[in-house]
């Protein structure tokens, strides 16, 4: 897929599962991932911030063969060579990771890379208006990541204007997508898809479920009927 239709596919997901297998409560990554896809989601992130990076490697490896099965995209972490050894879709970059300029040259121009904001002062650099995808949070309380900053929905709303406005630049690429992450969960969805959000990233929400699948399925139906009350 072209850079165009990868965002799309972003845009158009409403729910974004990142693996973290120290949060799936005693099962394997690629077990939720299954459960997940089964249920309708069509993006996911690699991040295994716990494990080895054998263990990542391995993960993105077998997420790989599910998401083509699945007619999904598979997003990787921090980690470019763990993308580049998967086959991945692209990179999801923290704002201390490579600028997202070098990012791309080292993927290649058919990749996309997503950044981290997680304030609005960082919407002004050129790694945001450069970014395939703005993941933005953390946008409730969460314990999914130790060192989260709070942002609240305001930043979600300034990276969704940003966004808007940076479109009518890059018209052939489309829209970059908002993802918000942090805290999220069927219950409080809707709220960051008014704020701006096309697409929600959850850890814990899926990955700790008693059931995956059905945690996935009541968030995709939340995102869907936000999107319908829009």
């Amino acid at each position: 897929m072209t850079r165009a239709e990868l965002r799309a596919g972003l845009r158009e997901a409403g729910v974004y599962l990142v693996t973290e297998e120290s949060l799936s409560a005693g099962r394997r990554s690629e077990e939720i991932v299954a459960a997940a896809l089964e249920a309708g989601v069509r993006a996911v992130q690699v991040r295994e911030k716990d494990g080895s990076a054998r263990r990542a490697l391995e993960i993105a490896i077998a997420v790989r063969e599910l998401t083509r099965r699945y007619g999904a995209l598979l997003i990787v972490d921090d980690r470019i060579d763990i993308a580049l050894a998967a086959g991945a879709d692209g990179v999801h970059l923290g704002q201390n990771d490579l600028p997202v300029a070098t990012a791309r040259l080292l993927l290649g121009d058919s990749q996309i890379v997503g950044l981290s904001i997680t304030d609005a002062g960082q919407l002004a650099a050129p790694d945001a208006a450069e970014a395939d995808c703005l993941g933005v949070g953390a946008i409730f309380r969460t314990d999914s990541k130790a060192d989260a900053k709070l942002t609240g929905l305001a930043l979600l709303e300034a990276a969704r204007r940003a966004s808007d406005a940076w479109a009518t630049r890059s018209a052939e690429l489309g829209r970059a997508p908002v993802v918000a992450i942090g805290g999220i969960n069927a219950g409080n969805a809707a709220l960051a898809a008014r704020a701006g959000a096309d697409t929600v990233a959850v850890i814990a929400a899926i990955s700790a479920a008693a059931d995956p699948g059905r945690a996935a399925a009541e968030l995709l139906e939340a995102m869907r009927l936000s999107r319908g009350a829009a």
